[in-house]
């Protein structure tokens, strides 16, 4: 009785779990046919996905999304693809509407409205992200926005829900599309509005309603989307760091070749400004390591530390490798004991201190797409011979021993590598750890149990003696940074606690 009461189990869970998937696969599948139609320009009436030419058709849409987003262009609906389709984001299409472009509106003195208030923020907070998104704008243009409380403006703002009024687009309540806006023109020409049934916030949990309403109105004002997945006008929604200029040199370029830059005013010459090593707001351009040392590069200078010995050494680029541009994007040390440097889509290639003949070369000589423009940061893992390139929210793996860009590449670095963010801005690996740099923190990384073990400023490595504003965000107390070398005695005793603190944390789970 017992063996039938088990087989009858089996079956059912067996028949289920199929209809399970089926059910699964047409909801993945009416979810393509909506987004494309929605974003891509697909003309296909009903749900026949199943009929060979839609299905063609369907199939195309998607190599065309893959590519825009900087996947794999397969056609097929893989996991990375699925996950971007289910990303909040504009509801403006990325194809099909007017190129990259428009005139842009013919005056530069612009007005806006704001018609109805969320009630998830309070009104002055909805007025100064609105200000301020438009304040993105008129930084880098001559516009200028006035705000009038009554009649019709040049871009009418609104909070609305799902079918509204006589928009021809609509919201689809929470997550989903955040918002639209209609390029410059008489009627709804300029307006912008808001899906109310998104949580909006000023700086909490919820959706940035300064960073969703400076993407709007790039499109009220002349502006489509791009590619450019550091850019404001990417499609998909990105938490930015609100105190910092979301504007990249994509939306800046796209924006001036309507209305050109801002007014010049003169300025008195500056000579330029040396990075200081204790700066508490410090950043790097690029990472490496190279024998021995560790290089950290800054505009045009250039740190450098040795494992065993404490002194730190600061010297202009041109002092070791002139024909180097300063402001340089990326590097890392790969397997054979060369450096490989990075700016824009050209690289170059260092063999002890001489730069190789026939550099710079281009990055797409690597394996990289053509709409790759410039690499973030860059990593070499010596155990495995993988090289990590980050490029925006995305990572590529480049195998130094074949020489190749490993298949299923990229992915989102928060994916996989979780606990560093979005963005990475340097990177480099020490003792089978990496550290990841982003803005003024530093991530140590271990890859075997991909886990972040501290959490530090960036400038624990270069033997600071001042004292700086020390946070709560960070493992270093009292106002002191460790140096690179006390931070490797420290590293072993982090480590073995939070093995205990994991090992403990199973028990008691089994309890």
């Amino acid at each position: 009785m017992k063996n039938l009461l088990l087989l009858l189990v089996f079956v059912t869970l067996s028949s289920a779990f199929p209809a399970d998937q089926r059910m699964e696969d047409e909801e993945n599948l009416q979810l393509t046919q909506a987004y494309l139609n929605q974003f891509y320009s697909l003309e296909i009436e009903g749900s026949h996905l199943a009929q060979s030419s839609n299905r063609s058709l369907i199939d195309g849409k998607i190599r065309e999304m893959q590519a825009f987003f900087g996947l794999t262009v397969t056609g097929k609906l893989d996991s990375n693809t699925l996950e971007i389709m289910k990303t909040p984001r504009c509801g403006v299409p990325d194809v099909g509407q007017y190129g990259y472009t428009l005139p842009g509106w013919k005056k530069y003195n612009l007005t806006y409205r704001i018609v109805n208030y969320t009630p998830d923020m309070a009104r002055a907070d909805v007025d100064e992200a609105i200000q301020k998104g438009l304040e993105v704008w008129s930084k880098v243009t001559p516009l200028i926005f006035t705000k009038i409380s009554k009649g019709i403006a040049d871009i009418m703002i609104a909070f609305k829900t799902r079918v509204h009024g006589s928009c021809p687009r609509y919201f689809d309540g929470p997550l989903g599309v955040l918002g639209h806006a209609f390029p410059p023109g008489l009627g709804l020409g300029g307006d912008t509005h808001f899906d109310e049934d998104e949580n909006w916030t000023k700086d909490g949990v919820g959706f940035s309603l300064f960073l969703v309403a400076a993407h709007e109105f790039g499109h009220s004002l002349g502006l489509s989307h791009s590619s450019d997945q550091t850019a404001l006008m990417f499609p998909n929604y990105v938490s930015l760091d609100p105190s910092k200029y979301p504007l990249s040199q994509d939306d800046i370029n796209g924006i001036q070749s309507i209305y050109a830059g801002p007014p010049k005013v003169p300025e008195k010459p500056k000579g330029p400004t040396l990075p200081h090593a204790c700066d508490p707001d410090l950043t790097f351009d690029a990472i490496t390591t190279f024998r021995r040392e560790v290089m950290f590069f800054k505009g045009r200078h250039i740190w450098r530390i040795y494992y065993d010995i404490t002194d730190v050494e600061f010297e202009l680029i041109s002092s070791f490798w002139p024909s180097l541009p300063a402001d340089i994007h990326a590097a890392y040390e790969n397997p054979i004991d060369k450096i490989l440097v990075f700016k824009d889509d050209n690289f170059w290639v260092i063999r002890g201190y001489a730069v190789l003949p026939d550099y710079p070369k281009s990055i797409y000589t690597l394996g990289f797409p053509r709409r790759v423009k410039k690499i973030d940061a860059a990593v070499c893992d010596r155990s495995t011979r993988k090289t990590y390139f980050f490029v925006g929210i995305w990572c590529w793996r480049y195998d130094e021993v074949t020489q190749t860009m490993d298949k299923g590449y990229p992915r989102r670095v928060v994916k996989y590598f979780p606990g560093i963010g979005l963005r990475v801005d340097a990177a480099f690996q020490h003792k089978g750890f990496f550290y990841f740099f982003r803005r003024s923190k530093q991530f140590e990384y271990d890859p075997k149990a991909k886990t972040v073990t501290r959490i530090m400023k960036t400038n624990t490595w270069l033997q600071c003696k001042e004292p700086l504003n020390s946070s709560s965000d960070f493992t270093i107390s009292e106002g002191k940074v460790h140096s690179g070398v006390e931070m490797f005695h420290y590293k072993s005793l982090n480590f073995l606690i939070f093995s205990i603190v994991h090992m403990m944390n199973k028990i008691y789970s089994y309890q």
